[in-house]
């Protein structure tokens, strides 16, 4: 679809942010504030609302209306696209800062108060999405007003890409690089869903660069038979075959495969851990110990997501009555493939496994490939400095997410992505999709200034 015109949003803007960028605590605080408080939740479909009031803050700041664009890639969800020119001096591509407006449903029911209405309370911002991801879409807003009030004149062109759908089809990130690529090509791109910091007793221990996603790829597993009456049971029952099939599956693991982003993160990683799990974590980084990697897969199933492919039995349907035999037998098998790992030869192991020629394998939907992004000394070094300088002592370790956000369709498209929300939260307490969902006001403020501090550091 066509961006909407922005032109006169400026005049509509009710009052001037000049005082605000001097103090930015204040200005990052009220950019929370007015996302959370706008239900951009699937069944509200306020995304456009979102973009547009983002898309006034910068205009008010002085952003050409014609560098910020609000697009509908699809009926009904709205992305922002804001481009702050460089002085093109740095003779490169520009690079693609990512967030997300929408958020998952949530109930009042389900909250102890109004999970749209936003709240400070010993410490913390409350609120859906204050963590996932409207602090991110706040802190990149926030990030370019500073910038317009002081005069920063970037080496490269800087480019925000605020999605409206990533909770749900990604058709937001999907339809720019395939509808407007010349708006979001880009160098490299840095995404505030991904990555973040983890705190252990209130120290910050380590700092996640998200720098890989494993592939989502589900097949549909399927026995049929002619059936029968239930009073005269046979052999060949369908549900038997693929129960049968289906133990043969729990039993299996694939193979043990690192690439550079997971080597180094059980090395990194593993200064932050007790000696014996350590020891584990830098035996399989440097040779791939095969004792090592099965007790790490037997200590967490993280770790065991992290060393290798997976698929696991997620769904199951059979019978037709209770009274007669199946005639056919139903499985979902939800695979979560390693970035390099092909998918044909995930179901040509998957078929084998299963050994049983009348369970017919098919894959529900074609797989979105998403090559790990390198770990290039030009992105990670200006972020090792400023972790050094902010939160000295926590370790960076790179990042396979097991799970998929917005960079893993700009991987596929040709665009290296870095996870980097910066956000430090307690290890037991992550509340992002769930009920009471907060984000520590000191860790939002010190990821915004990260934030601030990094762009600059890379258009410099």
């Amino acid at each position: 679809m066509r961006p909407i015109c922005l032109a006169g949003l400026a005049l509509l803007f009710p009052f001037s942010l000049a005082s605000q960028a001097r103090d930015p605590r204040a200005l990052e605080r009220e950019l929370l504030k007015q996302l959370v408080e706008i239900n951009t939740s699937d069944s509200a479909r306020h995304t456009r609302d979102a973009a547009e009031a983002m898309a006034r803050r910068l205009i008010a700041a002085g952003m050409p209306a014609a560098d910020v664009q609000v697009i509908e890639t699809t009926p009904g969800y709205a992305c922002l696209v804001a481009r702050y020119r460089g002085n093109g001096r740095a003779r490169a591509k520009p690079i693609l800062l990512m967030a997300h407006l929408d958020v998952v449903p949530a109930r009042r029911e389900d909250w102890s108060f109004d999970p749209f209405e936003f709240r400070e309370v010993e410490g913390y911002y409350y609120g859906r999405g204050t963590s996932d991801n409207k602090a991110g879409a706040a802190t990149l807003v926030a990030a370019f007003i500073r910038y317009k009030q002081e005069g920063f004149v970037p080496s490269r062109d800087l480019v925000i890409a605020l999605t409206g759908d990533e909770e749900t089809s990604s058709d937001g990130i999907r339809g720019l690089l395939a509808q407007h690529r010349d708006l979001v090509d880009a160098a490299y791109a840095l995404n505030t869903d991904a990555g973040g910091g983890d705190l252990r007793d209130g120290k910050p221990v380590a700092f996640g660069v998200q720098s890989a996603e494993k592939v989502y790829l589900s097949f549909q597993l399927e026995v049929r038979n002619k059936g029968g009456h239930s009073s005269v049971p046979e052999a060949d029952n369908a549900i038997y075959r693929l129960a049968a099939g289906l133990g043969r599956v729990s039993q299996f693991s694939f193979p043990v495969r690192l690439n550079e982003t997971t080597r180094a993160a059980f090395s990194q990683g593993a200064a932050t851990q007790p000696p014996a799990l350590a020891a584990d974590m830098r035996a399989v980084a440097q040779t791939g110990d095969s004792a090592a990697a099965r007790r790490l897969s037997a200590a967490a199933p993280f770790y065991n997501a992290q060393l290798r492919t997976t698929c696991v039995a997620t769904r199951l349907l059979a019978g037709h009555a209770d009274n007669a035999l199946p005639q056919m037998a139903r499985a979902t098998v939800n695979c979560r493939l390693l970035p390099d790992d092909p998918p044909d030869s995930v179901e040509a192991v998957l078929t084998r496994v299963l050994a049983d020629s009348a369970i017919h394998v098919a894959r529900v939907a074609a797989p979105t490939l998403s090559p790990a992004s390198p770990l290039t000394p030009e992105v990670m070094r200006p972020i090792e400095r400023l972790v050094a300088r902010m939160w000295p002592g926590a370790v960076i370790v790179p990042e396979m997410s097991t799970g998929a956000t917005d960079g893993l369709y700009a991987r596929n498209a040709g665009i290296p992505v870095y996870g980097v929300s910066a956000v430090f939260e307690r290890i037991d307490d992550i509340r992002a999709h769930g009920r009471d969902e907060r984000i520590g006001v000191k860790a939002y403020h010190d990821a915004a200034q990260f934030w601030y501090d990094l762009i600059k550091a890379l258009a410099s």
